[in-house]
């Protein structure tokens, strides 16, 4: 690269991080494009790369093209991703990452999810599935990831929505489930992968979806949590994980539909954030990257547009994502799935703290 040509790219870059700069404009179809065209590219090293998480995968690509207003069945080849994805479930009843891979929860969630966008949930062993799930957890409420021990309030998500999705969520004891993740909940108001462990939105996420399915948000320290995640904001307009971290595309989902589940998703700058979702599109490419100029994967083109679909900044004839289920609502109504919510109070992030911590009325969460 020439001198000029290094010159006019760090120009570029410094242009997309700067906030005062206008983004550029929604491009989604170079974006439908991009994940028609990963999912062609069998022979890609990164293809071989991602096998131990292929249905995790096939599920952001099936959703992120929902999202853009695709056939996603049409344009994917809907009856070969159904296929894949019964291919990946073992004789365990648990679903690997891959054919052949070993079963864990984190995948069986992605494949369940994958046959719920084909409308092929009848098309596996639901029970296998359901008892693979309820059996890994443990005696606190807390659920392993797989055979192999690890505890993680992911997996505590995982499972809940994974027995949701089936019907069987009576299978699991929700209420040692709930109580294992308020034991998670740090004086911050967030929450860890375990009890003691540092908060993180993705872990919020994780804990407050799960909460929001076993129907006890009410655990939920609401001010404080919505307080510290609309710290999360950052000069870029971008949300960060954690403090004195970057801003990063994919905690555009995990923290504002966090925020939607308690009625505060208005406790940020809404068009600050669609401002930096789009800066991190790649153009003429297609795709969304985790950060301006970086280059863009499935994972974050998932997270964006989940993102800019929370936001309200697609089209209206579009379907939305439902903040608990991370599926669009046309599909969560038909599966008739239920979670609790908050519904939204218009009050200041100021003055709602100040009402809770005066022992004001506190808004209660209701079931949708």
């Amino acid at each position: 690269m020439s001198a000029v040509d290094e010159a006019a790219a760090a120009l570029a870059y410094a242009t997309l991080n700067d906030p005062t700069q206008p983004p550029p404009p929604f491009a989604p179809e170079r974006h439908a494009a991009y994940l028609k065209r990963v999912a062609a590219d069998a022979g890609a090293l990164e293809y071989a790369l991602t096998e131990y998480m292929r249905v995790s995968g096939v599920y952001w690509g099936l959703t992120a093209m929902r999202l853009l207003g695709r056939d996603a069945a049409a344009e994917l080849g809907g009856p070969a991703l159904v296929e894949l994805a019964r291919g990946c479930q073992n004789a365990d009843g648990g679903f690997g990452g891959a054919r052949g891979h070993d079963s864990h929860v984190l995948y069986t969630l992605s494949a369940l999810q994958v046959l719920a966008l084909l409308g092929a949930l009848d098309r596996c062993d639901r029970a296998a599935a359901a008892a693979y799930v309820a059996a890994l957890q443990q005696p606190d409420g807390s659920f392993c990831g797989d055979r192999w021990g690890e505890v993680d309030t992911r997996f505590s998500y995982c499972a809940l929505a994974a027995l949701a999705l089936l019907g069987r969520l009576g299978d699991a004891d929700v209420g040692r489930a709930a109580a294992f993740v308020d034991a998670c909940r740090n004086f911050d108001g967030g929450y860890g992968c375990a009890p003691g462990a540092e908060s993180h939105a993705g872990q919020v996420f994780c804990c407050v979806g799960a909460l929001a399915i076993a129907r006890r948000l009410d655990l939920v320290d609401r001010p404080l949590l919505c307080w510290w995640l609309a710290e999360r904001q950052c000069d870029s307009g971008g949300l960060n994980g954690r403090p004195e971290k970057q801003a990063d595309v994919c905690y555009s989902w995990w923290i504002l539909s966090v925020l939607r589940m308690l009625g505060a998703d208005h406790w940020i700058d809404g068009a600050r954030l669609r401002s930096f979702i789009l800066k991190c599109q790649d153009l003429p490419d297609g795709g969304i990257a985790d950060r301006p100029g970086n280059c863009p994967d499935v994972f974050h083109t998932f997270f964006g547009v989940g993102g800019l679909s929370l936001l309200g900044a697609l089209p209206g004839d579009r379907p939305g994502i439902d903040a608990v289920f991370a599926l669009p609502e046309d599909v969560v109504e038909s599966l008739g799935l239920e979670a609790q919510t908050v519904p939204r109070n218009d009050a200041s992030l100021l003055d709602a703290w100040a009402a809770e911590r005066r022992g004001g009325e506190r808004a209660e969460p209701y079931c949708v």
